[in-house]
């Protein structure tokens, strides 16, 4: 294993615009988890403010992690507000479903899991074994700064859920250099 492997290492990105009100649900998200007290994520887990920056996010995916987890706006018909777990996996996106030009500032997540693939197949890596989306049904998305109510209402149920599936995904990180414990006879 290379020196930017770990077992276990988490990755959660908090991808959007927050000068276009309701996309700034992922950023919302992570900030209120990096508040909290850090005892509250498993070790391993590392958050990231990635707004606009799906370059960097793809990029910072090839350091190693075992499970990814997105949050950001998804608009599935629900009422504003409404969160869903998405399960994406570490499946390419099909070869006709590839994106156009690269637009570095409008890379939405399956654009980012779309260039992650590419670039680990120039330049090594390794993939998440896990990708899931935590994503929340907007309401206003026009210029402006602040999420609309139901969408900030969402933004603790969104944390928890966070929390909850890097817990349930979290694998132990072992001690490289375990001390002997003496038996008892």
């Amino acid at each position: 294993m290379s020196g930017t492997e770990t077992p276990g290492r988490t990755l959660v990105a908090g991808v959007g615009n927050i000068f276009l009100r309701d996309d700034g649900f992922g950023v919302e998200t992570v900030r209120r988890l990096g508040a909290l007290d850090p005892s509250r994520l498993p070790p391993g887990t590392e958050l990231m403010d990635a707004g606009i920056r799906g370059v960097h996010l793809a990029y910072r995916l090839l350091e190693g992690y075992r499970t990814l987890v997105l949050v950001d706006l998804v608009s599935r018909g629900g009422p504003p507000g409404t969160l869903y777990t998405i399960d994406v996996g570490p499946r390419p996106t099909a070869p006709g479903q590839r994106p156009g030009p690269l637009d570095t500032h409008a890379m939405d997540p399956a654009t980012v899991l779309a260039l992650l693939h590419d670039l680990h197949a120039g330049a090594g890596g390794t993939l998440p074994d896990e990708v899931y989306v935590i994503g929340c049904e907007p309401r206003d998305t026009g210029e402006g700064i602040g999420l609309s109510p139901p969408v900030a209402e969402a933004v603790d149920r969104a944390v928890d859920l966070v929390l909850d599936l890097v817990a349930r995904h979290a694998v132990p990180v072992r001690d490289p250099d375990p001390v002997p414990v003496p038996r008892r006879n």
